[in-house]
């Protein structure tokens, strides 16, 4: 506030707080700024690997809580991804995040990243392909894959409370930019397999339409 000058400073209560009153009102008129500068805007990422990653691009989704940071190349079509989001009961939890080539708002069809914690605290990434409304949830052989995904990563936050993916994804050919996206978040993994999300509420209400280069 020093930078107002001594004049701004001497001002009276009652005119500081008709200024103040403006200033929220104009936050709460514009809820994607206040979003933006309180998550994934002012996100900062180490990564498993060392070093700091950075993604010029993000989005706050609109169901579960979660986040996507992103780094789109146009001379190559892929695009490396962060993708954020809390895991129910704690460390139990399990997060995903895919692209469903046939451009449908559904999970059938998603090829996605999946990531949770073993019970001996080690913690499994790795791609998957959801081909039925029961998917097994496996690992998936890149020749299972409609695109390549490579650089699978995750890690847990210091509180355990937030899961980070990371993947770079190359898109498929002669596409462009613009996908539809799918996102999930379970409560449990047991003997080591993501048991089955909510079916109701936000869990299936989890997909938009992104198009990377913006």
């Amino acid at each position: 506030m020093a930078a107002l000058g001594t004049t701004a400073y001497r001002r009276s209560a009652s005119g500081a707080m008709v200024s103040l009153a403006v200033v929220l009102a104009v936050v709460a008129a514009c809820p994607s700024f206040g979003a933006a500068a309180a998550s994934c805007a002012s996100h900062t990422f180490s990564g498993t690997s060392g070093g700091v990653r950075l993604y010029p691009s993000c989005t706050d989704l609109p169901r579960l809580g979660a986040a996507l940071h992103y780094n789109y190349s146009a001379a190559t079509n892929s695009v490396a991804v962060a993708f954020r989001a809390p895991t129910q009961d704690g460390e139990d939890g399990w997060v995903a995040w895919g692209i469903n080539p046939s451009g449908r708002a559904a999970m059938v069809g998603t090829n996605a990243v999946v990531a949770f914690r073993h019970a001996n605290g080690t913690i499994a990434a790795y791609p998957t392909v959801l081909d039925s409304y029961a998917p097994s949830m496996a690992p998936a052989a890149p020749e299972d894959l409609a695109f390549p995904v490579t650089g699978v990563e995750a890690e847990h936050d210091a509180d355990g409370k937030e899961m980070v993916v990371y993947a770079t994804v190359e898109l498929p050919a002669g596409k462009g930019s613009k996908f539809t996206h799918v996102w999930q978040i379970g409560s449990k993994v047991v003997n080591g397999v993501p048991a089955a999300h909510p079916t109701t509420g936000d869990n299936v209400l989890s997909t938009a339409k992104i198009d990377f280069s913006d």
